[in-house]
């Protein structure tokens, strides 16, 4: 029995490699870099989810928790689980400023029951002194174990570093628009050690648990509305939040589904991205050897022996680099994105979790894409006959004549615009690539000046250094202080699920809020308006957080207040709209600290540093990443642009070396050649630019809508010079490693493939 030949083809495969190694080595780079940043991100996102999702069961996270002005009785809590058909679980917390920085400290009792806690290093408190704070609050204040920090007046141990299950977002109140393990933390002590602290602060807050759990967030919705009204009749509530309103509990998971759809968006275009890519490249291969497979095929090769010849490559190059990106996928980037996480939420311990969506989505689906577009393109190309490949006619199609260019224009422009009308497709995938290369620079561009406007903006129009909100009325003999009315409504579950919405009832001439409106109308935040599209003249209806009662208000004018969702009006109107006395206050504004007021009886202290808490922790948080998107988006625009510019180099090939015969030097043949490429790309980046702003104006306004609070889009003209320069300087790159490419073709290659 003879033995099969071996497909002598294969033996130009290594040819091949040789001769186009630039070219298959940006592919395998751009491969790396996309399937290692998806592959990484899912398994690090998913990992943390799914060990977020099992800590509901294994720390048995709340239901939901309400807070009474006073501590309920055992005869109420009887009452409102048999009513109420839940568990109830007293969960008193006491708030302190800390002595040693700045920040506000939320202690907790020992948890045994309801919203346990993870141990993460470190023991759990055995003293009165000792304490396990959260693991955040521990990195940002450079606390370890062992350490101690002053908390109203009494010295703590640091004992443990902890995840307080009900807190994997460090979020201080409902309504705070961000979270902030900055100035914002929690802990555990022994209950004789809690019980020890002063009580100035004590909160009487309690968890519950339902006997039967609900199926979804819709049938939690119907639960918790039942059991409301039971509990304001037990007691004088001050606080009702349903787990699934909780932005403590649920923020992280949400953020980390939210972002598993964003990163699985920008791998679909990638794709489509690469797919037009790859079809011009395997076009310009085929032209390119378009005499070689006329030979072959006239030697007697099939077409479907030609097909998987030219499939083996570019299918062989995708592999290794899927391989090598699942690799870097799995140990290096996952670590870098789960650290991304865990430098904003804390959340408990997770295993590093095998991903096979990650796979099928970064390996599988890329693979079976280059597959159809190569087997399409090539099986459409291979139905032309050996002859028509030997002579170079690849068109099916009556080749159209070339349109005239008017004499006037110099030949070397006439020239450039030939190049440039030649090669249309390529120029269309450099816009696209444009636009998507600066969309991610954007993206990793934006974040810091916005933020940066945010935060200057609210200290512009910040209404005073202090504003104290209080318990019960108490007078103060501090200058300048100004009694106001607060309160607070939510938003109609319409657009999104409900807001809190922050009311003011002011003097009519306060020194602190210049209303627009009077009588029966009030003012909306610009926050307020810009965030629910709310104009002069509209009507606005809120409802009481705690019961059924709705309130309308007419709009009468826009105050300049970007930090918070409000609502401004005279003190009369709040008085008579929610039944107050005639001389009822429950809140200062003041330039300066009151001290005459004792801490026990205020409720909320806010300052410029609780409004601006948004910008400093998204800074924090989300620092890095950008850091990483700006890379990446500079990685693209190279990549991108050298791999379709070397194409249209290499498909004019023939033509450079024509003008080299006829005496062009490789100065001249670049104005011809890269600087009819340059033109295109400058314009790519002039004109993508104002697109892309206008894409990530949606994407942003998307993306905070969800947020409590608003933060208004803004771009400083300095960031588009900053793209555009990206832009241009990425491209010089590739310019001069071209330039070296147009040096090296040979005038004898205007002697081959002469039609």
């Amino acid at each position: 029995m003879t033995k099969k030949m071996k497909n002598p083809l294969n033996r130009r495969l290594p040819r091949e490699l040789k001769s186009e190694f630039g070219k298959y080595l940006v592919i395998f780079l751009f491969f790396i870099m996309v399937i290692s940043l998806v592959s990484g991100f899912l398994v690090a996102d998913t990992s943390l989810h799914t060990a977020y999702l099992d800590a509901f069961d294994k720390y048995n996270i709340e239901d939901g928790n309400f807070a009474y002005a006073e501590e309920a009785s055992d005869d109420a809590i009887a009452a409102i689980e048999k009513d109420g058909k839940v568990k109830v679980y007293a969960n008193f917390y006491k708030e302190e400023d800390t002595d040693d920085f700045e920040s506000t400290f939320r202690a907790f009792g020992e948890r045994n029951d309801i919203d346990k806690v993870c141990l993460l290093d470190g023991d759990m408190p055995k003293a009165d002194t000792d304490v396990a704070i959260d693991r955040l609050y521990a990195k940002n204040h450079d606390l370890e174990i062992g350490d101690k920090f002053g908390v109203a007046g009494k010295d703590l141990t640091i004992s443990g570093i902890v995840a307080l299950s009900d807190y994997s977002t460090l979020y201080q109140n409902a309504s705070d628009m961000m979270f902030d393990n900055d100035k914002f933390g929690v802990g555990v002590m022994t209950d004789a050690g809690f019980a020890a602290l002063r009580e100035n602060h004590l909160y009487y807050n309690y968890s519950w648990s339902y006997d039967t759990a609900p199926e979804d967030d819709a049938e939690a919705k119907d639960m918790a509305e039942d059991l409301m009204p039971i509990l304001a009749e037990n007691g004088m509530l001050t606080n009702f939040l349903p787990e699934y309103l909780n932005q403590a509990i649920i923020f992280a998971g949400d953020d980390m589904g939210g972002d598993m759809s964003m990163i699985l968006a920008f791998l679909y275009i990638v794709i489509v991205i690469l797919a037009f890519v790859f079809s011009i490249t395997i076009s310009n291969n085929i032209t390119k050897e378009a005499n070689v497979i006329g030979t072959l095929r006239a030697s007697g090769y099939s077409r479907g022996e030609m097909v998987r010849h030219y499939l083996i490559m570019p299918m062989l190059v995708l592999l290794v680099a899927a391989v090598v990106g699942n690799v870097l996928g799995y140990t290096w980037l996952e670590q870098i994105f789960a650290n991304q996480y865990l430098a904003s939420y804390g959340l408990t311990t997770y295993e590093v979790l095998l991903n096979p969506q990650a796979f099928v989505l970064t390996t599988v689906i890329p693979l079976i894409l280059l597959f159809i577009i190569n087997f399409v393109m090539l099986t459409v190309k291979m139905r032309i006959s050996p002859l028509q490949f030997i002579r170079r006619d690849l068109s099916k199609r009556m080749k159209k004549k070339a349109f005239r260019l008017n004499t006037k224009i110099p030949i070397m422009r006439r020239f450039q615009m030939r190049v440039i009308f030649q090669n249309f497709p390529n120029h269309v995938m450099i816009f696209f690539g444009v636009f998507f290369a600066n969309f991610i620079l954007m993206f990793g561009m934006i974040l810091q000046p916005m933020l940066a406007h945010y935060q200057n903006t609210i200290t512009d129009n910040v209404l005073s250094a202090y504003q104290y909100i209080l318990k019960t009325p108490a007078e103060t003999e501090t200058g300048g202080a100004e009694k106001f009315c607060f309160g607070s409504l939510d938003t109609l579950p319409e657009k999104r699920s409900s807001e809190s919405v922050s009311l003011y009832g002011v003097k009519p001439d306060s020194d602190y809020v210049k209303l627009h409106s009077s009588g029966k109308k009030v003012d909306i935040s610009t926050a307020y308006a810009e965030k629910y599209g709310v104009e002069k003249g509209d009507t606005i209806t809120l409802k009481d957080p705690y019961g059924s009662d709705k309130y309308k208000f007419e709009v009468g004018g826009i105050y300049d207040y970007p930090s918070t969702i409000a609502v401004f009006m005279e003190q009369d109107l709040f008085r008579q709209t929610f039944d107050y006395d005639s001389d009822y206050f429950n809140a200062y504004f003041s330039d300066q600290k009151i001290k005459d007021i004792d801490d026990a009886l205020i409720s909320t202290e806010i300052t410029v540093d609780d409004l601006t808490k948004t910008s400093r922790q998204l800074i924090r948080s989300m620092g890095s990443m950008m850091n990483l998107f700006l890379v990446f988006g500079a990685l693209m625009f190279v990549l991108i642009l050298y791999l379709l510019s070397k194409i249209i180099i290499e498909k004019n090939a023939q033509s450079i070396s024509m003008v080299k015969i006829l005496g062009y030097n490789n100065r001249e043949i670049n104005r011809i050649y890269l600087h009819s490429t340059t033109i295109v790309v400058i314009l790519c980046i002039l004109i993508t630019i104002p697109i892309s702003s206008l894409v990530m104006k949606e994407v942003v306004e998307v993306v905070f809508f969800e947020y409590s609070g608003w933060i208004t889009y803004y771009m400083p003209a300095v960031t588009y010079v900053k793209v555009a320069a990206s832009g241009i300087i990425c491209y010089a790159i590739v310019a001069f490693l071209l330039n070296r490419k147009v040096k090296k073709i040979p005038m004898s290659d205007a002697l081959k493939n002469v039609e």
